[in-house]
Parts: structure tokens; sequence; C-alpha cells
């Protein structure tokens, strides 16, 4: 008998990896399978081309980095358009991902040299013979696995600050979307045609695991929870450095003095774009008795105006379809613990679609509450204040991004979430804000990207000493004299004695 193919399920025909619309199942790509040795290959070639990439300096990249850039601009509707074809997402979502990635190509390439360029660090009196440097020098070779929820703009976010901290990149894209993934790479090589500096390897789980196992200077990688332990466990065995962004179940907190009709407004945004299909997307709200039922009729009427279907809606299909059943489940355990759906519901899964769902009075200990759903749905909690609600924000092992509305004390609130970002009177913004770190803390991940952090992430600190005159106080030498010592302890009394 044979198996039926679900569109946008990805299937090896042949030796190649071929992926398919989520909507239409009309074919996106048909791309070649790494092998391990293939994989071991990339990795070898990228070590050539990496010393080749790093000789150009910070201005070299920086030309070759703006010119990708420009190349991805001036084909944003053909890359949009094949974002669509293969990830299912709408076209006005693509491009404004694919604007929010040029944006961190732009930044990282700019601001590179200031940031890891060598510079001299000042010193303290107890070695004031000697002068500081540091500089940040490249891994070599940095492996990136990405995702299909956002395949421009998040593998983007690591591999741009990879290249221009002056490493090469061997890209693994999701098996959902490869070649949005190749698309990207080719694009790179028309700008430097010289070397394989950012390279793809396509394939299934097993792809990414040779790539950990592939001897790359350090990788990141973006994915499920439970994927991110395998990718760090993998790369344990030979000490490879990871950076780990994995999923989330962020909050938003809806404070009495809030805006009301902005905080719906980006509630809906941030919880239903991109069908729910969003790391930092909103998944659970608490809002304050005093303007609960107030939100939640503003929350639904404007959910309840969008579109869902395959072209020119607000709302695209589920493009990875087991993701389907886990959409379901949460909907179901959420209205079968207690809850009560005011927009949508079970019968909202309608596959390859789900319409947005919200439901109130969840119990905190549901799935719909504690599991991540990656779908357009949303829990609406009532709480007596915010603390309860920072408390019930908190209380999740995850800890991505997290949203606050409100005026008086809204960053305040903001900086009590157990996040690795926030957004005050908006949400979902922090990513796109090419000068701030983006990662997240406990079963969120760890390492940042973005920001001067992000490029951190992709150089290795290298410190260096230079004697500039005779040691006044010698300490570390056997030709010290007991008078020598002498003064080294009168000096530590002086300096560090006082107690303040």
């Amino acid at each position: 008998m044979t198996a039926v193919h679900v569109p946008g399920t990805p299937i090896i025909e042949d030796g190649r990896l071929v992926s398919t619309s989520p909507a239409t199942g009309a074919e996106a790509g048909r791309l070649p399978v790494a092998t391990e040795a293939d994989v071991r290959d990339a990795v070898a070639r990228a070590r050539v081309a990496a010393d080749w990439w790093a000789g150009l300096g910070f201005t070299g990249r920086r030309e070759r980095l703006l010119r990708w850039r420009g190349v991805i601009a001036r084909r944003i509707e053909e890359l949009a358009e094949l974002v669509h074809t293969e990830g299912g997402k709408p076209v006005a979502d693509a491009v404004v991902e694919i604007l929010t990635a040029l944006e961190h190509i732009d930044w990282a390439a700019r601001n590179a040299k200031r940031v890891l360029g060598p510079r001299r660090v000042r010193t303290r009196l107890i070695l004031a013979e000697f002068t500081g440097h540091l500089e940040y020098q490249p891994y070599g070779v940095v492996g990136v696995i990405g995702p299909w929820n956002y395949p421009v703009f998040t593998p983007i976010g690591s591999a741009a600050y990879a290249l221009a901290a002056g490493n090469a990149v061997v890209f693994k894209p999701s098996e959902y979307t490869p070649a949005v993934g190749q698309w990207l790479v080719d694009r790179f090589a028309e700008v430097v045609p010289e070397q394989p500096v950012l390279q793809a390897v396509h394939g299934l789980g097993d792809v990414g695991a040779a790539l950990c196992r592939a001897g790359v200077g350090k990788l990141a990688f973006t994915g499920s929870t439970r994927t991110a332990k395998k990718v760090m466990a993998a790369c344990a065995e030979t000490l490879t450095p990871v950076l780990l962004e994995a999923g989330g179940k962020d909050a938003m907190i809806v404070d009495a003095d809030a805006d009301l009709d902005a905080a719906a407004e980006a509630c809906v945004w941030g919880a239903l774009t991109n069908a729910g299909q969003t790391c930092i997307g909103i998944e659970r709200v608490y809002a304050v008795d005093q303007v609960f039922d107030a939100f939640v009729d503003k929350v639904v009427a404007k959910a309840g105006r969008l579109t869902v279907g395959p072209d020119g809606a607000d709302i695209g299909p589920i493009t990875m379809p087991s993701q389907l059943d886990i959409i379901r489940r949460h909907i179901e355990d959420g209205v079968a613990a207690g809850g009560r759906a005011v927009l949508g519901g079970a019968d909202a899964v309608q596959p390859p679609y789900v319409h947005p769902t919200v439901l109130l009075d969840v119990p905190e200990d549901s799935a719909a509450v504690r599991e991540e759903t990656f779908g357009p749905t949303l829990t609406v909690n009532r709480v007596r204040d915010v603390d309860e609600a920072v408390e019930r924000a908190n209380a999740l092992p995850y800890g991505l991004g997290g949203s606050v509305f409100g005026r008086k004390r809204a960053v305040a609130v903001a900086r009590r979430l157990r996040s690795g970002m926030a957004s005050v009177n908006s949400t979902l913004t922090f990513a796109g804000m090419s000068t701030l770190p983006f990662g997240g803390v406990g079963e969120s991940g760890f390492g940042r990207i973005h920001g001067e952090d992000g490029l951190r992430e992709f150089g290795r600190a290298k410190s260096i000493t230079k004697r500039r005159a005779r040691s006044m106080l010698p300490a570390m030498t056997f030709e010290r004299t007991p008078a020598d010592v002498a003064r080294l302890v009168k000096a530590a009394k002086l300096m560090y004695g006082r107690g303040r």
C-alpha cells in the first residue's frame, strides 16, 4: 500500500530532499541530501575559505556583506514569494521578515570592526608597566542549524554575525524550508565567488547531527528545546561550544492603566502572526481584573476579523503538518480542563489551517498553558494584580521573551520577567532591533545573537599583554627580593585595605 504524502512534509526521492507547499502540495525545491562524508567535506572546504575570508579584514568583509544585503533587497519580492510557497507564510509577512533580516546584515557588517577589532585596554596600577590589548578572533567555521518558521530572519541572525566576525559558515536549513536556505547561499555566492564561505548542507535530523560532529569551531542552533538538548549533547562529545535558541511560551501582562486598544492590537499581532508559529509569539496573557473583560472583547473583535487561507489572507497554513495534532490537543485539553473558547475552538483546526482561537480561564497546569503550542491560539487569564501576573508568567521553565502593557509600572514589571527579552507597550519588537541581543534563559536556551553580544558570540576573546617598562613592584619572577615582597605587601594594604 502506497503511503499518502501530506503536503508540506519533506520527503527524500533518489537522494534528493523534496520540499512542498503545505497549502497546495506544489513542489518548492529539490536539493541533494548530504551524507555524513559530505558534511565533513563541506566543513573542510569551509576551513580553507575561512582563512581567506578572515584575511579580507573587517573592511573587505563589510563590503561583501553589504553587497549580499543589496542583492537580497533588490530581489525581495522573489524571496518573499519563495518563502510563501515553501512555508505557507503570507507574502506580506515574508516581506517584513526579510526586511528585518536585511537590517541585521547591515548592522553586523557596519559594526563588526568597532565591536571585535583590536583595541588597547586600560591597565591598573599593580601592573602599570604593562599594556593590555584585546581582540576577538574568529572560530574559523561556524555551523548554523536553522528553523522553518523564520527561514530568512533567524539563520541570518547567526550567519551574518558569524560572517562579519570573520568565520566561514556551514548552514543546515530546516528540511521544511531548504529552498529558502539554498537561495540565501546562492545569492551570497554571487558576491563572494572566490571561496565557499557560506555553504548549505541539506537533509533531515541526521545531517544536523553530522554537522555537530564535523569539527566546526562553534555551532548555533534554533529549534525546539528537545532538539536543542540533543544538539548540545552531540557537541559536548568534542567540547564544541554552542549557542542555543530553543522554545518559548511567552506571556503578555496587561496592567490596569494599559491602553487597551493598543494592547489588543499588539496582542493579536504577537499571538497570531505567522499563524502563531513564532518562538517569541505571545501564547499566554495575564490581564488584571479591572480591565480583563474589556481587553478580551477587543482581542476577540480584532482576531475575529482576520482571514485564513492560501493567498492574500492574514493567516496562512501550519507549515509542519504534525503540529496540527499538538494544536488540536492543546485546545481540547484547555476546554476539557475548564477553559472556554470565546473564539474558535477544537473545530478551528481545519488542515492545513487553524483559525484564530482564544481560550479563557484555562487552568495553569494544563498543556495549553504549560507547553509550547506554536499555532494561532491564545490563553487569556484573569489575575488580581501584576504581582500575580509576574508570578504566573515566571512559573514555566521557558524564558525567551515577553510583553507588558501599562504606564506607571510597565518597565519595572518587564524587568521582573524571567526572560532574555521583553517589550513594553509592544510585542516582538526586540527581534527587529539590531542593536539589542536576542536569546533566552532556562529551557529557552542560552547565548545571544544580534547586537554587540551577538557579534562577540562568534569571536574568541584574545588577551595580550606587552611590557612597556621595568617593573617597580616585581611579583611574577623568581628574581624578586625580600624587600620587593615587603613593598608588595605595603602596596596591597594601601590599595585594597581600606574596605571601600
